[in-house]
């Protein structure tokens, strides 16, 4: 894993207006994801993960959002370029494996003709250099039969199948950064670890830094080099995954990781995380986000304006309340995660 930095986000704020007004869904994030490693993004649906790997791409309708802070890529901050210009990032520098395959693909074009568009907007190659690169990156992503795939339509293909097209069109021009937004959600588990198997194996080969939005804790073990933790728009945690498995602090992380179903386990139930995440509106826009969600912890553990801070060498987590937190029933099982 490298060190160069990829891509650095900073501050940034994605606000979706609603009404009169606007309101953040990523609210002051910074990430840094560097060349060659996995960057997870995980928590529960409607956290912001999405919102903000759609504010790397520039893909949110520009007239009801309001992007603030700088996504620096290459030394580009992407949030300054016009449409054009970012037009010859995404899909070349940049790549992305969307959540729903079927809708991410065209439903009246053939799988080969979508994976050679990009390489048509973005590189000069003959009609015969495009086919042939096309049939390589089908046989690279598992497909066993890609002559025929090639000029098969989407809904001819299982899932599993589509989404390894998906992942064909997102390096098809070998991009320097990967986003991968939920890549397994809605496959059967054995598709799961091979679409997993997969994203690996085209890193190794290529050293493009991937950033991975998944809440499957266990996908995120095997894959993550460094793991950010988001709740309510913001990032609660951020450390090495090896760090994070050993030694969750805030008290998000650690009941998402207490709700995890453990074959070793003595608990009778799962555990569940009182309460919901606000809606974009309801949001606490001070204090700790999650108070109200562990009403058990006094609000003198809470800061008033909580910041990510280093407690350990890279381990950054946010508010001091993690400090003073307990499970309200105490059934915190053996908090064995899974990472060795």
């Amino acid at each position: 894993m490298s060190n160069q930095p990829l891509l650095q986000i900073q501050n940034l704020r994605t606000s979706f207006r609603i009404g009169d007004d606007y309101f953040a869904a990523v609210d002051d994030v910074s990430l840094t994801v560097n060349e060659n490693e996995v960057v997870a993004i995980v928590g529960e649906s409607g956290c912001g993960k999405s919102a903000l790997a759609m504010s790397i791409m520039g893909l949110h309708p520009q007239e009801r959002t309001k992007l603030e802070g700088k996504i620096n890529f290459k030394g580009k901050n992407l949030l300054s370029l016009s449409t054009n210009e970012m037009n010859k990032v995404r899909g070349k520098e940049i790549g992305m494996i969307f959540q729903d395959p079927l809708t991410a693909l065209n439903p009246l074009m053939t799988c080969g003709k979508q994976i050679e568009e990009s390489m048509t907007v973005h590189t000069n190659m003959s009609s015969e250099a495009k086919r042939k690169r096309t049939i390589e990156l089908l046989k690279k992503v598992g497909i066993p039969n890609p002559e025929r795939t090639y000029k098969q339509y989407p809904h001819e293909l299982s899932g599993g199948m589509r989404q390894r097209v998906v992942i064909a069109i997102a390096v098809a021009c070998d991009p320097l950064l990967v986003i991968a937004d939920e890549p397994t959600t809605a496959l059967d588990v054995t598709i799961q670890a091979q679409i997993m198997d997969l994203l690996k194996d085209l890193q190794n080969q290529t050293k493009t830094g991937i950033i991975l939005i998944t809440h499957d804790l266990g996908v995120v073990a095997e894959m993550a080099d460094r793991v950010a933790v988001m709740y309510a728009g913001e990032i609660v945690e951020i450390a090495d995954v090896h760090t994070l498995f050993k030694n969750p602090l805030h008290p998000y992380t650690r009941s998402l990781f207490n709700s995890i179903p453990s074959s070793t386990s003595t608990k009778d139930r799962l555990h569940v995380i009182q309460g919901i995440v606000p809606s974009l509106k309801n949001l606490p826009r001070s204090g700790c986000r999650f108070k109200d969600r562990i009403k058990w912890i006094g609000d003198k553990e809470h800061e008033v304006n909580p910041l990510l801070r280093e407690v350990s060498p890279n381990h950054y987590v946010r508010c001091t309340c993690y400090k003073n937190f307990h499970f309200s029933d105490e059934d915190v099982g053996d908090m064995n995660y899974g990472i060795s």
